[in-house]
């Protein structure tokens, strides 16, 4: 599954510079994530990285976009061109 940010997202900005994908990015009101860039850091790191330094935990997995862990592999090597 991609993540996605909630309507609790405090702007804090610190989510966005440590995404590898450049998924998240600023929106109208809050950050979101492009879930076709989002891996959940699969290919770059063991936990996404947005969620482990998110400080109000408003970073769940996305129920709209279901992916096993062999897709967002997938989606990594396509986004990375490995």
């Amino acid at each position: 599954m991609a993540l996605l940010i909630t309507d609790e997202c405090i702007n804090c900005d610190v989510c966005e510079p440590v995404c590898p994908n450049d998924a998240i990015s600023e929106g109208d009101d809050i950050y979101v994530i492009n879930p076709d860039l989002c891996t959940e850091c699969v290919g770059h790191f063991d936990e996404p990285q947005c969620v482990e330094i998110c400080p109000i935990d408003c970073i769940p997995k996305d129920p709209n976009h279901e992916e096993s862990q062999s897709d967002l592999m997938a989606k990594f090597q396509r986004i990375t061109k490995q």
